[in-house]
Formats: structure tokens, sequence, C-alpha cells
């Protein structure tokens, strides 16, 4: 898969180097110079420097044969417009915006762009105040199809085993996005194993909310 990422802040390098690590090809477009120089040095993508809003940058990350377009940046007038120009001008056809304004989530919405809103999420947990063993709705994708979860696994008497991701038997529509353990961010493969007390977050259609939810809470 090749992706092109707009800004090469926290999150775009997070984005960068995640998706290197797992084998997909990454052209980050960056404004400022010292971030394109540090991107360079942190990472192994291919890092210009330019404005995504410009068209010529565009070309220049071969925007036409990009399989996504993740803008990052803290404008969300610049994230719209480099979206947009991905999906009219060189046909991508998926693009994924950072929000910083949840009033902009609709707008993001309604042209075809999946909106990312940190703050709605912070939101959405401190409403729901889940407990443990309680799956949690992050966030709806494409419409409601897919859905982003948190489920904390529970500790003490009763807790599931230690259990490899890869000895799950997850259904293919049900995939492990990260695991926060304490202070640590764990990105899940194959050999990592699910403990007790840790925070899986996933993603899986509503359809499969139960049965992920029995796979993970399970004793046996």
């Amino acid at each position: 898969m090749y992706v092109v990422i707009v800004g090469g802040g926290r999150i775009g390098r997070y984005i960068a180097r995640d998706l290197v690590d797992k084998g997909h090809e990454v052209t980050v477009l960056e404004r400022l110079a010292s971030r394109c120089e540090q991107l360079v040095m942190e990472t192994d993508v291919l890092v210009i420097e330019g404005d995504a809003c410009d068209l010529r940058y565009l070309e220049q990350a071969h925007t036409d044969r990009a399989d996504a377009f993740v803008a990052t940046t803290h404008e969300d007038d610049d994230n719209l417009v480099s979206c947009q120009l991905a999906k009219i001008e060189y046909g991508v056809r998926r693009a994924i915006s950072r929000v910083n304004t949840p009033k902009n989530v609709e707008i993001f919405d309604l042209l075809g762009i999946e909106p990312v809103s940190s703050t709605r999420l912070i939101s959405e947990l401190l409403e729901n105040e889940f407990s443990v063993g309680e799956l949690v709705h992050l966030t709806s994708l494409k419409g409601g199809r897919v859905q982003l979860v948190e489920l904390r696994i529970p500790e003490g008497a009763g807790a599931p085993p230690p259990r490899a991701v890869q000895d799950l038997r997850l259904p293919h529509e049900a995939v492990l996005v990260a695991i926060f353990r304490g202070q640590e961010t764990v990105i899940p493969y194959g050999a990592t194993e699910i403990l007790p007390g840790d925070e899986v977050v996933a993603l899986t259609t509503p359809e499969l909310e139960d049965r992920l939810t029995g796979i993970l809470l399970a004793t046996r």
C-alpha cells in the first residue's frame, strides 16, 4: 500500500513510522524545513518540503498512485483542501483527516473524507466512563459500517489468561489496532500477548462486536 501523509508533526511521524514498519510505502509532505530534517533522520520515508494545498507538491508525491491520503496538520482548512485535491484531482479513493475542531467533523464526513477528532474521542470516553469488560465505541467510520472500539481486559480472579494475538482466532473483519498497557502503547502483531489489565483498541463491524468481546474476555 502507498500512503501520502500531510504533516510531519508528532502524529504524522508516528503514522509514517508505523506504516513503514508494517512494510508499506510512505511519502510525507511537510512545510517546515526543520521538521523535514527530523523526519529524514528518524524515518525511512520520502520527505518533500512543500505545501500540500499546492498541486505541484502533490504531483511530486505521486498522489495519483496513492491508495490512501492522510492529513494530520493542526489546520482544518489545510487538511480539508489537501484531501479534496487528492480526491478530485488525483482520484484517491480514501482520504482520512485529523479534525481539530469537533464541529467540523460533519463537514468532512459530508465531503467523503473520513474525519478523526481526538477531542471528540476524549469527550466520548469521559461521557461513557466505561468499566472493565465493557466495550466502548470510540468513533464510527464509513457511515457506521466500521467501528473503532476499546475493551479493558479484567484483572484478578477470573481474568482471561495471557494469550497471543495469533491464537485468538479473530474474524477477518476484526483487527486489533493498539494495546494500552500502563504508560506503554503496544502495536500488536501475531506474537503479541494480551494481558490482564490491557486496554485493547480494535476496528470491527457492528455485527461482530459481541463476538470480539467474547473472544477477548474468554477465560479458556
